[in-house]
């Protein structure tokens, strides 16, 4: 099955972000279908360095392509949660002028049926961006009861519909295993009265499937070690540029450059105030109108860029 077109989000907002210089030493830590890190590459000098993670075989797929026809980049199938050990092992640790996070699932993987990560189309329960390890979706699914289905719906997908949608699920369950992405899909849309439907653009699954996605691959968790694992290989002045997607991502982004920029008044009387370890630059951006016209997946982005210090991470 041929592969969607990718098309990067806030592409020259994110490189104007981070503030490249030709010789720096930059991370794409969600390398995708390759948009961001080849506009990278294209602004880099002959010393400049890119290097990639994704955890992602088809990404791999890519990614060794373009790592064989440009030595300046480096290829990392892994799981972004592993950045500052990764990098370290490159030894690279404090040296990265630049971390870009491009989050959520990349065009392909949402069009394609055989991910399972879309709704739209029949495809297997398994939604796990790294197909080679954990459990799909099914097995989960399988075995969960009520009160943790709907605890995922619920604290994931902030659906006020979880506990009608799990029961749906169990229901459908006892009678015989759910089949593929279009049954569930079914199943939770018609657990959702039409009237709290109606008027609603988004499809009734989003939620929900949003809710399960992040579960399976614990998205949330990954992305609290990654942020961590920032300050480690950050170079003073270095930049962290994120890209999220939804309410949940950007509020963890956003609460930690918030602590790492603002530290609040240690506990200990007369303590002196840590110093800031990030510097917030400019306001959240979100994409112009040229660019909702021309992708509209953008719509629900919104990238946060701040600065590191020389000051050690502010303990929270």
């Amino acid at each position: 099955m041929p592969q969607a077109e990718h098309q990067p989000v806030l592409l020259d907002a994110a490189l104007a972000g981070l503030a490249l210089r030709a010789d720096g030493v930059y991370v794409d830590a969600t390398f995708g279908r390759g948009g961001h890190s080849r506009a990278l590459l294209a602004q880099l000098g002959e010393s400049g360095r890119l290097i990639a993670f994704d955890q992602d075989p088809d990404a791999q797929v890519h990614a060794e392509r373009l790592a064989a026809i440009d030595e300046r980049f480096t290829f990392v199938r892994s799981s972004f949660a592993e950045l500052a050990e990764r990098i370290d092992a490159l030894g690279l640790t404090a040296r990265i002028d630049g971390l870009l996070f491009d989050l959520g699932v990349s065009s392909p993987q949402f069009d394609v049926a055989e991910r399972g990560f879309s709704f739209r189309h029949a495809g297997p329960l398994d939604m796990r961006m790294n197909p080679d390890a954990g459990e799909p979706l099914s097995v989960w699914l399988h075995r969960a009861s009520h009160g943790e289905i709907a605890s995922v719906i619920k604290r994931y997908g902030e659906e006020p519909m979880a506990g009608r949608i799990a029961a749906a699920i169990l229901e459908a369950r006892a009678q015989a295993p759910i089949a593929d992405t279009a049954q569930l899909a079914a199943i939770v849309a018609g657990a959702i009265p039409a009237k709290v439907q109606a008027g609603k653009r988004i499809h009734p699954a989003t939620r929900t499937f949003q809710a399960f996605r992040l579960h399976i691959n614990d998205e949330l968790g990954a992305l609290d070690r990654a942020l961590d694992g920032a300050f480690d290989v950050l170079a003073p002045r270095g930049r962290l540029a994120v890209i999220s997607f939804h309410s949940l991502e950007d509020r963890r982004v956003k609460r930690f450059i918030r602590a790492q920029a603002k530290p609040a008044q240690p506990p200990v009387p007369m303590a002196p105030v840590p110093a800031a370890a990030l510097r917030e630059i400019g306001k959240p951006v979100r994409a112009d109108a040229h660019e909702l016209t021309a992708n509209a997946r953008a719509r629900s982005a919104i990238m946060r860029v701040a600065e590191r210090t020389e000051a050690p991470k502010v303990t929270v």
